[in-house]
């Protein structure tokens, strides 16, 4: 039997148990009845002093130069890389991805780190002539204040990470509130952020419910930007709420992201993409590959070796070495998928593969469920409209690639996309008419890197986009500035006309 770990706030330098001493605990979800870690259930009290801290901390870390703030930052990756496999191992024993995506998402925190880094000595502004004689005109970027950072279980690490280099690099303060399934993976990160030396209340973290201390952070008076990722109906609160406020808000949301094949395509390279795309991290990623749409002369084809190679797929812990598919993160989860599941057949999709829960052997101790593809989906099916977040498919027939550029774009969401197709043409025209923040041109739907933008469109986003220098927008404010050396009053628009 592990013992679990113990979790605690970061608090203005310091670890602390919740105010009234409630806790809460997080589960393996390969084996349900292993406790990763009890971590604290906050309340509005914790809250309060964690925004207060980071609120008196601003005041002096606005004014580091920012190049002295990224070296904290760069210090972070080394630390990043140092822990990388301790780190790693924690991941998959409470997310429960497969070790060598969870050794991923550590990098990911670290190509941040040192982009991030980077970013300290390029906070660039921009200079231009001023229309009157002996006058300069220029802007220069500011920090917003304090940022809550509000992010989900399926990249513990390096979401986090997305949101918190980039807001400190600015000057920047920050609160992290990680998902309730993921606690000790959100520790051991602050862990490392506090042992490369940031300064108390710089960067704090606070456990707890969302319905409870995301909702007080995000209708916090002294917060002043609230970044969130996470469900389109969760952020749509979070919108209005700081909407009301006059907060800066940044919203990553859902996704039903698909994979065009056309009848040109390279079938071995698109039925690679097609299986990392639709069961990598367990089909948990909100750019998982949850609709195929396939063109009628390769469709019997493709969707034969499709389902060839995804029934050789090994389901298992994470940190077993030959895991394809870890488990679902949770019992909640694992209920939606097979809600989906009854909902296609009830709407006459056909369950090619997969479809019901693993309840065989040591997979029964955990939420297991299979790679599964659905055929005959048409795109009025909810399961060819609706975000699943599981390692479900749906097959979709066209004729034609304006048929299917029209199916992939109808949606509520448009993050990511992809299409395989050996006409550079047909290529550029995807690019074009694809409505989604990110399209792939062979290649899969899934796999961002750091120094690219990274968001969507409709109701997977806000017009945010985080990561790449795109981030550097979301935690600075533009500050337009005008030196007149003229020794006379001089009015623009007036006195030059």
């Amino acid at each position: 039997m592990v013992t679990p770990l113990t979790c605690r706030n970061f608090i203005h330098g310091e670890w602390l148990a919740s105010s009234d001493g409630s806790c809460l605990n997080s589960y393996n979800p390969a084996n349900r009845s292993e406790v990763v870690a009890v971590f604290p259930r906050s309340t509005l009290a914790d809250v309060n002093r964690a925004v207060a801290s980071a609120r008196e901390a601003y005041q002096r870390w606005r004014l580091v130069p920012a190049p002295a703030r990224a070296e904290y930052i760069y210090r972070v990756g080394e630390l990043l890389g140092k822990y990388k496999e301790e780190l790693a191992l924690l991941i998959c024993r409470e997310m429960g991805k497969p070790l060598v995506e969870a050794r991923g998402d550590v990098q990911e925190g670290i190509d941040c780190a040192f982009y991030s880094a980077g970013e300290g000595r390029r906070l660039f502004g921009q200079t231009t002539p001023s229309e009157m004689p002996n006058k300069m005109a220029m802007t220069v970027r500011t920090p917003v204040g304090v940022c809550a950072l509000i992010t989900p279980w399926n990249f513990p690490v390096a979401i986090p990470c997305w949101k918190a280099m980039p807001a400190l690099v600015c000057g920047n303060t920050i609160i992290l509130k990680p998902a309730e399934d993921t606690p000790a993976c959100a520790t051991k990160l602050i862990e490392i952020f506090a042992e490369a030396g940031l300064p108390a209340g710089v960067v704090n973290l606070v456990h707890g419910v969302g319905e409870e201390v995301g909702q007080a952070l995000v209708e916090h008076p002294d917060v002043n930007l609230v970044s969130f990722t996470g469900s389109s109906q969760t952020g749509s609160v979070v919108g209005e709420i700081c909407g009301r406020m006059h907060k800066r808000v940044c919203l990553e949301m859902g996704g039903k992201n698909a994979q065009i094949v056309m009848d040109d395509a390279d079938l071995d390279l698109a039925v690679d993409g097609a299986i990392w795309g639709a069961f990598g991290t367990t089909g948990q990623r909100c750019t998982a590959t949850s609709r195929l749409i396939l063109h009628r002369d390769i469709k019997s084809k493709f969707t034969q070796m499709f389902q060839e190679r995804a029934e050789q797929l090994k389901l298992g812990a994470g940190d077993q070495g030959d895991t394809d598919i870890g488990p679902i993160i949770n019992a909640k989860q694992l209920q939606r998928v097979c809600e989906y599941i009854d909902i296609a057949r009830s709407e006459g999709a056909q369950v090619l593969l997969g479809g019901e829960v693993v309840q065989t052997g040591h997979l029964q101790q955990g939420y297991f469920f299979p790679p599964t593809i659905l055929d005959g989906v048409t795109p009025d099916m909810r399961v060819a409209r609706e975000e699943i977040f599981g390692p479900v498919v749906a097959l979709m027939e066209v004729s034609s690639f304006t048929e299917a550029i029209a199916i992939l774009n109808n949606t509520n969401y448009g993050l990511s996309s992809s299409i395989y197709t050996r006409d550079v043409n047909l290529a550029f025209a995807a690019m074009r008419d694809i409505e989604a923040g990110i399209t792939y041109i062979n290649g899969p739907t899934i796999g961002a890197e750091v120094h690219l933008p990274f968001g969507g469109v409709k109701q997977t986003g806000n017009g945010h986009r985080e990561a790449g220098s795109t981030s550097i927008d979301i935690f600075t404010e533009w500050k337009t500035v005008y030196v007149d050396f003229s020794g006379c009053l001089q009015r623009a628009q007036i006195d030059n006309r």
